[in-house]
């Protein structure tokens, strides 16, 4: 029997390797099971051993394969828990482990009305020099974009209606509240629409903005603005200087092996059998096998869609036993959000027979029908050499994101969810082409330097041959795929169905991102922060004398702590918001603020 109290992570991607860290730092015995043959989710890099315009790409002089990523890595300054995290992961000689190999952008560029781009910083100016492009580009007239100076201050409005909103009104007004209809988008022009109303909820969570809530879409969006454009911020925007494998999971995986966490890769959760208001066993599918799995604790760090199958399966044939949504029927949240809350964001990667670094930063294609977001990579990986990779003749990589599945393309009449993995390469490579120029509206990317490509493994075509693009036989013969890691979206009124980081049964704990978090939305950060709430929990009911893991919310301006005050006076009185601020109000959010800067100084 051993000492510790024993906890089964069920699930091995950031959420599950996330708990695994805070429970071995605090004397637990862990076992994490994890489905693949490798961790890390959604957020694991992969090496790709065959391209898929179908040749073989060899390993390189190290013995290694060419970069693959799920998607792009994007860590915001406001994350503070899984950079917290990747502080304590030992990484060669950093001062501050694995946090150190995240590097700034300097960059953001939008590609707008065809060739027009639109360059901007992606934090506060520092330098002249970065003045001057900041106050160009603010001084751009709307009606270049085909916006109207209405749109503008409309648009504006509703951000400053969230941030001097209170709380109680947030959760109680704005969660129910789709985006699409808060920004007014539904009587106002395409442009509008397309680049204010769904630019960053399509580009950023792939959520629909006539689906995605105000609260969440509102908050986060807030959060980006005000980092932007707050002087003691370094940057909003950071990126890793390697593959993502190469410089975070594979040394984390070392770190928690080396702590005495013990791996037990290719086995796939099918069930958890329930007896006396417990959790009795897991049963596990490993390579093939079923086998049982006892502990003290179990904590679930699946997605959505995959404990949502749990939740349904059938219950047990041995006498006594339940299902888990017998012994806590508040689960039944969970199963409809594995129907109505999941979506696609997939990457693809371009290899390229020469670096083309484009722009410091990220790529946002503003009228791109697949919602595609792309970034420059090489030029942020300074200490690996792609020589090193493959057949050794890539030299750059444009690594994209598509985080809308279900538009028709600009250049096929097809949704990507309806393409083959050729047409979706076409189409993608073509807007990208048409979409990266030159000053002088040259563009960028050449046909010529396309070396190879590369889609998410985790896309299946489960009908329809691949073919060269752009025909068809049959126009009407849609292609038919499935996602093995769709993402959770945060949809209008769904928090109610969101379950905690506890359950009911006293030995079941969730930790992934559609778990109740300050993060929200379905990111590496909700996805650290839900673990260590359910860590938490496994520590305040188990009784061991550990320390609470620390939790952080989000942060916004102490100068408008008046105005959302006054608002929560409101709302308490069945008032709605309300623009106007009385006298007093305004008197006592002036002193707020003069104290705020005197304290500063």
């Amino acid at each position: 029997m051993e000492k510790n109290p024993v906890v089964a992570v069920l699930g091995g991607g950031v959420a599950g390797l996330s708990a695994a860290h805070e429970l071995v730092e605090r004397g637990f015995t862990v076992h994490v099971y994890e489905h693949r043959d490798v961790v890390g989710g959604k957020a694991r890099s992969v090496e790709v051993e065959q391209a898929d315009t179908g040749e073989n790409l060899p390993p390189g002089k190290n013995g290694h394969y060419l970069p693959g990523e799920h998607g792009f890595r994007f860590f915001p300054s406001f994350y503070r828990h899984v950079t917290d995290t990747m502080k304590r992961i030992p990484f060669g000689n950093n001062a501050e482990g694995c946090y150190d190999n995240l590097v700034e952008t300097t960059r953001l560029e939008m590609t707008v009305s065809g060739s027009r781009e639109f360059t901007g910083l992606d934090h506060f100016p520092r330098t002249i020099e970065e003045f001057k492009t900041c106050l160009t580009e603010f001084l751009v007239d709307p009606k270049e974009l085909g916006l109207t100076e209405d749109d503008l201050d409309y648009f504006v409005a509703r951000y400053w209606q969230i941030l001097t909103s209170s709380t109680e009104r947030r959760w109680a007004d704005y969660e129910k509240l789709g985006w699409w209809d808060y920004v007014g988008a539904t009587g106002r022009s395409a442009v509008y629409q397309q680049l204010l109303a769904q630019g960053m909820t399509r580009s950023l969570v792939a959520a629909n903005a006539r689906l995605a809530n105000t609260k969440s879409e509102g908050d986060i969006g807030l959060q980006l603005i005000l980092d932007m454009f707050s002087p003691w911020v370094p940057t909003t925007d950071r990126v890793l200087n390697g593959p993502t494998s190469d410089v975070w999971i594979h040394p984390w995986y070392e770190y928690l092996k080396g702590r005495g966490v013990q791996f037990h890769l290719k086995s796939t959760l099918k069930s958890l059998v329930c007896r006396r208001g417990r959790v009795d066993r897991a049963i596990v599918d490993h390579d093939g096998t079923e086998e049982d799995v006892r502990a003290d604790y179990y904590l679930v760090a699946t997605p959505v869609e995959q404990f949502a199958k749990i939740l349904q399966a059938p219950p047990s044939d041995e006498s006594g036993t339940t299902t888990v949504l017998a012994a806590d029927p508040t689960l039944a949240g969970v199963v409809e959000l594995g129907k109505r809350c999941v979506a696609s964001m997939n990457g693809i990667q371009f290899y390229l027979y020469r670096d083309v670094p484009v722009v410091h930063g990220h790529i946002v294609i503003e009228q791109s029908p697949w919602a595609l977001t792309a970034i420059s990579q090489p030029q942020f990986w300074p200490h690996y050499d792609l020589r090193d990779r493959g057949d050794g003749k890539v030299r750059g990589i444009i690594s994209v994101d598509i985080s809308d599945w279900a538009a028709k393309g600009k250049f096929l009449p097809w949704p990507a969810r309806g393409c083959t993995k050729p047409e979706i390469a076409y189409e993608v490579w073509y807007e990208l082409v048409a979409a990266i120029v030159d000053e002088h509206g040259k563009p960028l990317l050449r046909h010529e330097d396309l070396h190879s490509w590369y889609l998410d493994s985790d896309v299946h075509l489960v009908q329809g041959v691949p073919m060269q693009p752009p025909t068809r036989d049959d126009p009407n013969d849609i292609v038919e795929y499935k996602n093995d890691e769709p993402l959770f979206i945060s949809t209008v009124n769904t928090w109610s169905l969101r379950p905690e980081a506890y359950t009911r049964i006293p030995n079941l704990f969730l930790a992934a991102d559609y778990v109740r978090t300050f993060t929200q939305l379905a990111t590496m950060e909700a996805a650290n922060e839900a673990a260590r709430r359910a860590v938490n929990a496994i520590v305040d009911r188990s009784g061991v004398k550990a320390p609470l893991c620390e939790l952080w919310d989000l942060q916004e301006p102490s100068i408008t702590f008046v105005l959302r005050l006054i608002d929560k006076l409101r709302y308490r009185r069945g008032l709605p918001w309300k623009e106007e601020v009385p006298f007093l109000g305004k008197l006592a959010h002036r002193v707020w603020v003069w104290l705020h800067e005197k304290q500063k100084r």
